[in-house]
Parts: structure tokens; C-alpha cells; sequence
């Protein structure tokens, strides 16, 4: 098996619950095909730095999986017919490594870098 990530943009008007019943199809689903998912990380609303389909915001959602690649197929597929999704993408990682990825902090801003003119 090797490591995936996919990373969800899902509508800002959701529900909990409806959050919570879309995570748990995606589970379903890829364990159906016998991939192994080993973190759901929720983070929550976030502000987009552009709008994406005239919204400005939405629920953003990270799943680390092991699969193999036969069986994002199908889940890509569903991902993009489901109107719920704003935006998905699958990234495979490299062998061996997991990214301990956290939430962006809110308002956090870029530190200035040293080869730009001032």
C-alpha cells in the first residue's frame, strides 16, 4: 500500500452532522476497497485567499490513507459528482514519511524574506 493524503474543501453551509456523514462515506468507501485510513483531521472553516465558485470560505477536511492506487479511482470519481465538495486532490506521499500537517493559523502572516529589496 502506499501513503495518500486527500484534502477536502467542502460547502461552509454545512451542518455538522452532514460534515460528519460525508467523512464517514469517504471512510466507508475506502475501506471497502481495502485502504487503510490512519488520520481524519477536521479543521474547520477557513478563508479562502480567492473565491473559488463565488464562495470565500469553506470546511476544510485532511484524510491520511494507505491504498493502493486502483483504489482512489472510484473515490475520485464520487469526490468530483458530489455536490457537497467545493475542491478535493488526492497527493500521494512519499514511502515512509507522514506529514504531522496542522491547521494553518488564522491571520498568520508570511515571514519577510532576506533576498527581497527593501
Amino acid at each position: 500500500m502506499r501513503p495518500y493524503e486527500i484534502m477536502l474543501i467542502l460547502e461552509p453551509t454545512l451542518e455538522e452532522s452532514a460534515v460528519q456523514g460525508l467523512v464517514n462515506r469517504v471512510t466507508a468507501s475506502l475501506d471497502a476497497s481495502q485502504a487503510a485510513v490512519t488520520r481524519v483531521d477536521k479543521w474547520g472553516k477557513r478563508r479562502f485567499a480567492y473565491e473559488i465558485n463565488h464562495r470565500t470560505e469553506g470546511y476544510y477536511v485532511l484524510i491520511e490513507l494507505g491504498a493502493e492506487p486502483a483504489a482512489l479511482e472510484q473515490l475520485d470519481r464520487s469526490l468530483r459528482l458530489a455536490d457537497e465538495v467545493i475542491r478535493h486532490k488526492i497527493v500521494r506521499m512519499p514511502e515512509g514519511k507522514t506529514r504531522s500537517a496542522s491547521p494553518p493559523r488564522a491571520g498568520a502572516l508570511a515571514a519577510p524574506r532576506s533576498d527581497q529589496d527593501t
